[in-house]
């Protein structure tokens, strides 16, 4: 996934979804995971905390899934 500032610095950064269909993440790379249930969000690393702005960093994840592979919905991305 891309996450991207807009015309200010960002200094922190999370990115928040729902598992329709119980995914789960079984990897996951330049970022920190957390979930409850089917709700899953990815916090920035230190190294990936800062994004210039109009800049972008990215994370990845591997997951599993049984049955349907619906997308995740709502994403939401947001800076404290």
């Amino acid at each position: 996934m891309t996450v991207r500032a807009g015309t200010a610095a960002v200094n922190g950064w999370s990115v928040r979804w729902t598992f329709a269909n119980g995914q789960t993440i079984t990897q996951l790379w330049n970022g920190t995971q957390s979930t409850s249930g089917a709700n899953v969000t990815v916090r920035n690393v230190s190294y990936n905390a800062t994004i210039p702005a109009n800049g972008t960093t990215t994370f990845g994840f591997l997951a599993n899934w049984t049955g349907s592979n619906t997308v995740p919905t709502p994403i939401s991305c947001s800076s404290p």
